[in-house]
């Protein structure tokens, strides 16, 4: 630590958090803890594998899926070393640079994940509405480009956070949050002014809620184009084919939502709530994905347990 002056001393060190009033138990809720990661990064990795390895998948709507996979991957593998310092080893303590790295990658791919399941909305709504131009349209150097823009959007959109809050003052608090680092958790430690990341963060949260009212928007038109199909039969075959991606819009949207709204606007939140919320926004959607892809989308289902020897 240096002085500031004569009152304040900037902090050096974050310090995140568990689960309050918990700690003792904290080895033991490791275990489930490493359980739920090591099944998501297995999940993730087998959905990539099946897919990259069978030739009959190699079209847009498994390309997608590929790359909601990499979200997922991304979000668990940028959370799961504090997480599991935290818990095993009692480490709370992570450097400034550390964590604004951290949130970089979280939000990052937070934003990239928001974005392919937009695109995966579009990818059901063309399916169901063109199904004989569907491949000519989206051809696989199309849903490369698609996939490359998404990347790089996201990737520039949270870009500023690390160096806005690299030119903040802290000090006199230094506990953040949650186990991980949030770009706006951490602004809320700065004893300086922190008004243009406030404006920003509200600015990426708008863009990713932006995404989700164009998924309900294409979700207006899919139900527009179901109902003109005159085969009860094929309304119900046309809405199957959105089951798993409708459940991967609400595993990824509520708790976000939930822990955004609470963080800006919630003024008498409850600290449990706050942390448990946004364990699952990291834990959940990785793990459940892969799950309900290979439960509901009989392509993959069968390529999973084919490969398992388990036809």
């Amino acid at each position: 630590m240096h002085s500031l002056n004569s009152s304040e001393i900037e902090i050096t060190t974050f310090f995140l958090i568990g689960i309050p009033g918990l700690e003792h138990a904290h080895v033991w809720l490791a275990i489930p803890l490493c359980l739920v990661y090591l099944l998501a990064i297995l999940g993730n990795c087998t959905i990539l594998f099946v897919i990259g390895t069978e030739p009959s998948l190699h079209a847009p709507m498994y390309y997608f899926l590929s790359m909601l996979a990499v979200s997922d991957l991304g979000l668990s593998l940028s959370s799961l070393p504090t997480m599991l310092r935290i818990f095993l080893f009692n480490a709370t303590g992570i450097s400034p640079n550390a964590c604004f790295a951290q949130e970089f990658f979280i939000h990052g791919f937070t934003d990239m994940e928001s974005s392919v399941l937009l695109v995966m909305s579009f990818d059901r709504f063309l399916a169901i509405r063109n199904p004989l131009r569907y491949n000519s349209i989206l051809t696989s150097a199309r849903v490369a480009k698609t996939g490359l823009v998404f990347l790089i959007k996201s990737m520039l959109l949270v870009l500023p956070f690390p160096f806005t809050l690299k030119r903040l003052t802290y000090c006199k608090k230094s506990l953040l949050s949650h186990s991980y680092c949030l770009h706006q958790d951490v602004m809320k430690l700065a004893c300086s002014d922190n008004t243009v990341n406030f404006f920003y963060g509200f600015f990426v949260a708008l863009c990713m809620m932006s995404d989700s009212l164009f998924i309900a928007v294409s979700y207006v038109f899919i139900l527009k184009t179901v109902l003109g199909i005159g085969s009860h039969r094929e309304r119900l075959k046309a809405l199957n084919t959105c089951v798993s991606h409708i459940c991967a819009v609400l595993i990824f949207y509520v708790p976000i939502i939930a822990l955004a709204s609470m963080h800006r606007f919630g003024k008498h939140k409850s600290p449990m709530a706050m942390i448990l919320i946004a364990d699952i926004f990291l834990l959940v959607p990785p793990l459940m994905n892969p799950i309900v892809y290979c439960v509901k989308t009989r392509q993959i289902r069968q390529r999973v347990l084919g490969k398992l020897g388990l036809k």
